[in-house]
């Protein structure tokens, strides 16, 4: 799976995130507070939408629900591993299961950090985002 790199001289407003989540709500929130830090978000709401979008254009992070219409975050996980037709890249996961057998099947598909919707603040995800664009996804650890 190739990943996107983004550097510490890119500008701000070249940083895309595609945030895949179905919750108009939340979506909303985290949308509205992300663009407030100058990135610019596309939203999809399904997980079929997802993956054709993934093909249409360049996104330097993925913020993926897991639980989504038509298609698991899990399954979207497991195509773009299969699909050398995308460069994927880093994917951070949002989602209401937090089960550790959940935790650990997005991490062995390549999520570089997994979230739980319940025990973060909007505030505390987009420092999380923030820090993975200063540290760049070679050096990016989660908390």
């Amino acid at each position: 799976m190739e990943t996107a790199n983004p550097t510490a001289a890119q500008p701000l407003t070249d940083r895309k995130i595609l945030l895949v989540e179905d919750d108009e709500f939340l979506s909303s929130l985290i949308k509205n507070r992300l663009e407030r830090e100058k990135y610019k978000v596309t939203l999809v709401s399904d997980g079929l939408k997802a993956h054709d979008t993934l093909k249409q254009g360049a996104h330097n992070l993925i913020l993926l629900d897991i639980i989504l219409p038509n298609k698991l975050g899990f399954e979207i996980l497991e195509e773009l591993k299969r699909d050398p037709t995308i460069t994927t890249p880093p994917v951070m996961i949002i989602s209401n299961l937090g089960q550790e057998e959940d935790v650990r099947r997005a991490q062995e598909l390549g999520a570089i950090d997994y979230f739980i919707k319940a025990q973060i603040m909007i505030d505390d995800l987009v420092a999380r985002v923030n820090k993975f664009f200063e540290l760049g996804p070679d050096k990016y650890q989660p908390e």
